[in-house]
C-alpha cells in the first residue's frame, strides 16, 4: 500500500509508492551508465593552465604523475570568482552577477572512474582537499554557501569521460534548498533546544532498520521519508555546524564509511550512476550574527548519498512530491546484506 511520509527537518511529503517500482521504464537502464573510452580525457592531462591547489606524489614511481589529487577550474563554469561583485534590484526583482567559484576536484591521476575503486588513503586525500578548499573560500568576504558535489555516470548529470572527480561550489547567496534545511534546524531546536540531526541518529540507532552500516565516528542511514530509492545519509556522531572544522581528526574514518557504501552501491546495485552531496553550515561574518544566533547548535554537517535508478515525472515535477518505489528500511537491508570483502575496503 503507498503511504505518505513527512520529512521533520524541511516539512517535505513524500511517497513510498511500492506499486511504481512495476511499472515499465521507471528504472534507469543501468548501461546507460557506460564511459565512452574514445572521448580523451581532460582529467589526465599534465597540462592545466590553472591549478588552485594539488597534493603532490611524493612516492612517485616511473610510472606515476608527479601528484595525486588537483583542483581546477571548471571550465564550464557556472559561476566566476573573476566576475565583479555586484548585487542591484530591478524593480521587485534582485539580481546578481555570476560571481563565485566553481572548481573540479581531481580526485586521481589514474583513469578511474568510481570513486568505489579508489583505495582509503587515496579518498582520505579527497577529503583533505575539500577542508582546504572550503577554509580557502571561506576568506572571501562576498561568498556565504559552499558544498562539494559529485556527479558519477550519465544519468547523474556527469559526462561519458571515466575519470574519478568531484566538484565544489561557493555562492554569494544560500541555495533553496539549503535554506530551507537551516530553518528547519533551527526551527527544531527553538522548540526542542535540540539538534534534529542528533535526534535522529538517536532515534534510528534505537530502531535499527534504516541503519546500513556504522564506523567509530560516522553513521549512514535510509532517512525515514526517502526521496530517492537507496538514498541515504551519512552524519558524523559528534555534532558539529561546520564541515572544514568537525572533520579535523575523522578524515580517515569518513574515508571508510564512504568507500563502504559506494562499493555496497557498485556491487549490489550494479554499478549505477549516483550523486552526493557534502552539506555544511554557510559562512558566517561579523554582521551575520543575528541571522545565525544559533546555528553551531542547530546544524549538522552532512553528506547525502543518491543513487540515480528512478526518472523524475511531470507529477514530481509539478507538485514537489517525491515518489519512492522502495521503502527506506527495505532499502537499508538489501544495502545490509551486500558482501563487501575486507580485500576490496584495503585494495590499491
Amino acid at each position: 500500500m503507498p503511504e505518505l511520509r513527512k520529512d521533520p527537518l524541511v516539512g517535505r511529503w513524500v511517497i513510498i509508492a511500492t506499486e511504481r517500482a512495476r511499472r515499465p521504464g521507471t528504472f534507469v537502464d543501468p548501461q546507460a551508465n557506460i564511459f565512452d573510452p574514445q572521448i580523451k580525457c581532460p582529467f589526465c592531462d599534465d597540462n592545466h593552465k590553472k591549478i588552485i591547489f594539488s597534493i603532490k606524489n611524493e612516492k612517485m614511481r616511473a610510472s606515476q604523475r608527479d601528484w595525486l589529487i588537483r583542483v581546477v577550474p571548471n571550465l564550464n563554469s557556472i559561476l566566476k570568482i573573476e566576475e565583479s561583485f555586484n548585487r542591484r534590484g530591478n524593480g521587485l526583482y534582485d539580481v546578481f552577477s555570476g560571481y563565485g567559484a566553481h572548481e573540479v576536484v581531481i580526485e586521481t591521476s589514474e583513469h578511474i572512474a568510481n570513486m568505489a575503486d579508489l583505495d582509503l588513503e587515496q579518498i582520505r586525500l579527497v577529503i583533505e582537499t575539500y577542508k582546504a578548499r572550503f577554509k580557502d573560500l571561506e576568506k572571501d568576504p562576498n561568498l556565504q554557501c559552499v558544498l562539494a558535489y559529485k556527479n558519477y555516470g550519465w544519468a547523474a548529470g556527469a559526462r561519458r569521460i571515466g575519470h574519478s572527480r568531484s566538484q565544489i561550489m561557493a555562492s554569494p547567496v544560500n541555495p533553496l534548498l539549503v535554506q530551507e534545511k537551516l530553518i528547519g534546524a533551527k526551527r527544531y531546536f527553538d522548540y526542542h533546544e535540540r539538534c534534529i540531526y542528533c535526534d535522529v541518529i538517536e532515534q534510528e540507532r534505537k530502531l535499527g532498520t534504516r541503519i546500513v552500516v556504522e564506523t567509530e565516528h560516522f553513521i549512514a542511514l535510509a532517512p525515514f521519508a526517502a526521496r530517492f530509492p537507496f538514498e541515504l545519509w551519512m552524519l558524523p556522531k559528534k555534532h558539529h555546524c561546520d564541515f572544514a572544522d568537525g572533520i579535523v581528526g575523522l578524515e580517515a574514518d569518513l574515508a571508510k564509511i564512504l568507500k563502504d557504501i559506494l562499493l555496497r552501491f557498485k556491487i549490489g546495485l550494479d554499478d549505477p550512476a549516483y550523486n552526493y552531496v557534502l552539506q555544511t553550515a554557510p559562512f558566517r561574518r561579523e554582521e551575520d550574527r543575528g541571522r545565525f544566533k544559533t546555528i553551531r547548535e542547530d546544524y549538522h554537517w552532512h553528506m547525502e548519498l543518491m543513487p540515480r535508478l528512478t526518472r523524475v515525472a511531470g507529477f514530481e515535477k509539478g507538485t514537489g512530491f517525491y515518489i519512492c518505489p522502495i521503502p527506506p528500511e527495505q532499502a537499508a537491508e538489501f544495502l545490509r546484506t551486500v558482501g563487501v570483502k575486507e580485500s576490496q575496503m584495503i585494495a590499491d
